[in-house]
């Protein structure tokens, strides 16, 4: 697609398209005709109406106008925050890097090269291969709803979807032995190991811990429920007896909702990144992350013989597809489960060796 700067108009697609300005704002409309000169009079008209204050823009959506890749970000924010519980916090600075970089550009106009170019300036910038998958995922995820909403066509989607995911990413799977998680607890003061404990028993995430309330706990049955999870489902998670003690343990106000709290002012945590960085010091316990102690939980589970599918639940995984990166943990367990096929074939062998 090549604009003519003189008279404004540019093919796409077999058919003209106009390009004005009302008021300082920029417009582009379809003429609906691939006539030249029926097109070049039908702007003509509209600069006329323009310069006489007559003409007022409609504010078109769908196929009939074009938008900036800007204008599906703000769409697509407004869509998403109330959506996704943690929006505010990663997916918006994501989304507003994006639209930093790429916003002026059209949606028609978007092509594989356009994310190959963002990836390397990414690279580039010094962030990791990892990091930039998640940002083109993040990419690829509002052209599919740009479609959805009439904002551009199936094939810019498909153009966009043939970039490539870098390669050579290494998914991250740091978790503790028995000795280190012992070491970690040690090392916690009075307010973070109950909240540590609870993730190496449960394979919580930070945010659904820090947010528990006790009208989700039931000691009596023994299950945690939770409501709002990070896949929008309900969840129900065993509580073993190491947990049970400590939940015993914790002191339950009656003014105050949640399990974890500020003794001093009745508040759940906002945070416990000083505690935690300075108890994994302490500990030396190196590169490790919060969210490692449900890779903790996953991994310990797997090597003690539970099975995938069990462990996919707990989690509250989707698919089994983000559980099979721990399988590998579990050699022994699956050699033990090949051996049972032993019996099976005891007392056959003659006949599978003669057929």
């Amino acid at each position: 697609m090549k604009r003519n700067k003189k008279t404004g108009l540019y093919l796409r697609c077999g058919t003209y398209w106009m390009s004005f300005t009302v008021d300082g704002k920029r417009y582009r409309r379809s003429t609906g005709t691939s006539d030249k000169k029926i097109a070049t009079t039908i702007l003509k008209t509209i600069n006329a109406q323009i310069a006489l204050g007559q003409y007022v823009p409609e504010e078109e959506t769908g196929p009939g106008r074009e938008y900036t890749f800007a204008e599906l970000v703000v769409k697509h924010d407004d869509w998403a925050a109330p959506r996704h519980k943690a929006w505010k916090e990663s997916g918006k600075c994501m989304s507003s890097h994006l639209s930093a970089c790429m916003g002026d550009i059209l949606l028609q106009d978007f092509t594989a090269r356009h994310v190959e170019q963002f990836q390397s300036s990414e690279l580039a910038r010094g962030k990791s291969p990892a990091y930039v998958n998640r940002q083109v995922t993040l990419l690829k995820s509002m052209f599919t709803k740009a479609t959805d909403w009439d904002m551009c066509g199936e094939d810019v989607l498909r153009r966009v979807r043939k970039a490539k995911a870098l390669k050579g990413v290494v998914s991250r799977l740091r978790y503790l032995s028995k000795e280190e998680c012992g070491a970690l607890l040690d090392k916690c003061g009075a307010h973070l190991q109950p909240i540590v404990i609870t993730a190496l028993n449960t394979g919580m995430r930070k945010g659904e811990i820090l947010q528990l309330k006790w009208g989700n706990v039931d000691l009596k049955h023994g299950f945690i429920l939770l409501d709002k999870t990070k896949n929008g489902e309900r969840r129900e998670i065993p509580i073993n007896n190491t947990l049970r003690g400590v939940l015993q343990g914790i002191t339950h106000r009656l003014d105050v909702r949640h399990v974890f709290y500020d003794k001093s002012n009745g508040k759940p945590y906002g945070d416990i990144k000083k505690a935690w960085k300075t108890a994994c010091k302490n500990a030396k316990i190196v590169d490790f992350h919060f969210h490692d102690l449900r890779h903790t939980f996953a991994s310990q589970m797997i090597m003690a013989g539970v099975d995938i599918t069990t462990v996919s639940r707990l989690l509250g995984h989707k698919s089994l597809k983000m559980t099979l990166r721990y399988s590998h943990l579990s050699p022994a367990h699956n050699i033990e489960a090949v051996k049972k096929m032993d019996a099976f074939f005891a007392g056959k062998e003659a006949k599978i060796i003669t057929g």
